[in-house]
């Protein structure tokens, strides 16, 4: 089964045309389907219409937030109540077309795990929309090593045990190909058509590239050291004793050789400001690493993925199984 995941928010205007035009899309291919509805707290005539076209079509499902939660928890939860064993994904304004599904899904029936939609011919605002997405595009791929055109193209065709496993948080939902590559999945991208809004209004801008930074730097800590933490604060601890020691030794060599006392320079106050800094990190280091244990240990996480196993049969650990 093929299970479409929509997020909307206020797209009253673009929902009958949608449904129409997924439908013809999916029909074609021959498989079975559902199309899952995740309408994200929208405060217009958008949920009366998803009712309408679900009544409908019984392929067509929904889930009504209660408030605003964002794309990337709106996503989620289509991926939680999903029953297909491949997953795409697409926004909701019309912008994609649900023609090109067929052609993801084509894609991943070549032996790939993740195929990204590349909007290489996008119709959006050259400035408020293509540049920020540019740069975004280059951070991420250059930070991660994952090289893609189109992060923030919504159309993309997951297997589904690409995304068990991964839990999103915040405006995470742009960084699944970087989750699942680290995963070991195999990604590629293709061409796919992209249309010029007509109804409703973006909610992205500028903005964006200040979140796509801040969101990028939680997710290489998690990645590079979610295991060890201890490395990053006992890091900073070490460089700010070391700093500290370099300031006391200059504040005790004016001192010796009579050019300033103590009270004339910040130098001693900086080194001891140091010292202490640095020994908040190392025990901040040692409450991480107490948590990142408490965090596997409690709930039988293993701290690696299996890929495959030749005669041996994988069990999940009981709580009962675990002695303390």
């Amino acid at each position: 089964m093929i299970s479409i995941v929509i997020p909307l928010r206020n797209e009253e205007s673009n929902i009958p045309i949608l449904a129409d035009k997924l439908t013809e899309a999916l029909s074609a291919l021959g498989r079975e389907y559902e199309v899952l509805f995740i309408n994200d707290g929208s405060t217009d005539a958008t949920a009366n219409r998803i009712r309408e076209v679900c009544l409908a079509d019984k392929h067509l499902k929904a889930i009504h937030f209660r408030r605003n939660c964002g794309q990337t928890a709106a996503m989620q939860a289509g991926f939680t109540h999903a029953r297909g064993d491949i997953i795409v994904t697409m926004d909701g304004d019309l912008q994609n077309d649900p023609a090109d599904i067929g052609n993801v899904v084509a894609k991943l029936d070549e032996g790939f795990d993740l195929v990204s939609g590349w909007r290489k011919d996008r119709q959006d605002h050259p400035i408020k929309r293509n540049l920020p997405s540019r740069i975004a595009n280059g951070i991420i791929s250059r930070a991660t090593g994952v090289f893609l055109h189109d992060y923030g193209c919504s159309l993309k065709a997951y297997r589904r045990e690409v995304l068990d496993g991964i839990s999103l948080y915040g405006e995470m939902h742009r960084f699944i190909p970087v989750y699942a590559y680290w995963n070991g999945a195999r990604i590629c991208e293709i061409p796919v058509q992209h249309h010029a809004r007509v109804h409703g209004v973006s909610n992205y801008g500028l903005e964006r590239v200040v979140k796509v930074a801040l969101d990028l730097s939680v997710v290489l800590f998690l990645h590079r050291y979610a295991k060890k933490p201890m490395y990053v604060f006992g890091l900073f601890g070490l460089f700010s004793w070391a700093i500290g020691i370099m300031a006391a030794i200059a504040a005790i060599t004016y001192k010796l050789l009579g050019e300033k006392s103590f009270v004339q320079t910040p130098l001693p106050l900086i080194a001891v400001t140091l010292f202490f800094a640095g020994g908040i990190c190392f025990l901040l280091g040692l409450l991480a690493e107490l948590s990142v244990r408490t965090y596997y240990e409690s709930q039988g996480k293993a701290t690696y993925v299996i890929a495959s196993c030749d005669n041996i049969e994988v069990l999940a650990r009981r709580a009962s199984d675990r002695v303390a």
